[in-house]
């Protein structure tokens, strides 16, 4: 579309100068609009090369762009059309997928830091592929979010869960005091009908809903204002817990914490990795702090060492949960835990584990033994 364009730079400079115009403001009906422009490039060298290839391309790089944010352009290379093609065969995988029961629930142990008991499972979604084996949830969920497929894969979840959580508490009594924790998408949360949808699923699977927790980004929240306020207290009043989730990485506003009917904070994972760093500990602490004054449950995501634990058992944080008790493992092993739960074990293999190693290798080198 550029004539006399040598080489990339020229490319570069041209697309720097639309930029720097759309950065001047329009005028409509006596206000003023901004906007901003994501571009992409395909340099050709005059080859052999078809304009529908060209335009091809030049779109792949503009999506490249826009995934980087606002106001940025970007060149096309080799890899961005490989890695638009792979995306688009795990879009098509994934719509046969629920067709073809190749989703199913993991379930990973929230554990009370201070008695060191099982208080709950956080529910957690993932795909066997038949030819790519497990796929993980950082690849396919944010294109299920993309084609709203989210939405169906997110009720199933719901679901599975809830009829899982009823069967154990009818199996063991344990568990009658231990809640499922199942998150939301924002596309589910912004479905007009998803109070209707919860209460119909706890209806259909008998759980009580004081046994569901409902984990909602805290960006959601912020995000959908009165909206959200709204859904959270029918909810509430419903009897459902909520929970604000990846706590700490989105924008809260800490009046309006006070103001939603969250139950718990969960504090993320990439705060709990860095605990020991002092400034990162003052971070945790101040959220503990605050949750306390609220009168909320704060749940440490992502504990993976026994430094970790000491760190947030010291702070004050109630809850916790991460590799250190527990990946997230599948129905028959997350039984087992319960199993062992009843008999008082896990809490002895907890206590052995704090001695030294995790929980999880100190329950595979016990089965070994066996």
């Amino acid at each position: 579309m550029l004539d006399g364009i040598k080489d990339y730079d020229d490319a570069q400079r041209v697309a720097e100068r639309v930029q720097e115009l759309l950065e001047q403001p329009f005028g409509l009906s006596g206000r003023e609009l901004f906007v901003t422009a994501s571009i992409g490039i395909k340099y050709s060298s005059g080859g052999d090369e078809q304009p529908e290839d060209l335009l091809r391309d030049a779109d792949t790089a503009m999506y490249c762009a826009k995934a980087l944010g606002k106001a940025q352009y970007q060149e096309f290379d080799s890899r961005m059309h490989s890695h638009a093609l792979t995306l688009l065969q795990i879009e098509s995988d994934l719509r046969r997928a629920m067709d073809r029961e190749e989703f199913q629930v993991n379930y990973q142990p929230i554990v009370s830091l201070e008695s060191g008991r099982i208080c709950g499972f956080e529910a957690l979604v993932r795909w066997s592929h038949p030819e790519r084996g497990l796929i993980s949830p950082s690849e396919f969920i944010p294109i299920a979010e993309e084609t709203g497929l989210i939405i169906q894969i997110g009720r199933w979840v719901l679901k599975q869960a809830c009829l899982q959580m009823r069967s154990w508490q009818k199996a063991f009594p344990v568990t009658r005091q231990m809640k499922i924790s199942v998150n939301l998408s924002c596309k589910q949360f912004m479905q007009p009908t998803i109070v209707g949808q919860v209460l119909e699923t706890l209806r259909e699977t008998g759980l009580d809903p004081s046994s569901l927790k409902l984990e909602i980004t805290e960006s959601v929240v912020m995000e959908t204002g009165d909206y959200a306020m709204n859904v959270l207290e029918q909810l509430s009043r419903a009897g459902v817990e909520l929970s604000l989730d990846d706590f700490g990485t989105g924008y809260s506003s800490l009046s309006y914490i006070h103001h939603f009917p969250v139950t718990a904070l969960k504090i993320d994972q990439s705060f709990i990795k860095r605990i020991g760093g002092g400034q990162n500990s003052e971070i945790v602490r101040a959220v503990v702090s605050l949750a306390r004054n609220l009168g909320l449950e704060v749940v440490a995501e992502g504990i993976e060492t026994l430094l970790q634990l000491d760190l947030l058992k010291a702070l004050g944080c109630a809850q916790g949960q991460g590799y250190y008790f527990s990946e997230p493992v599948g129905e028959e092993s997350a039984t087992e835990l319960i199993q062992k739960e009843e008999r008082g074990e896990f809490l002895s293999l907890l206590g052995k584990a704090s001695a030294g190693g995790s929980l999880l290798e100190m329950t595979d080198s016990l089965t070994n033994s066996v």
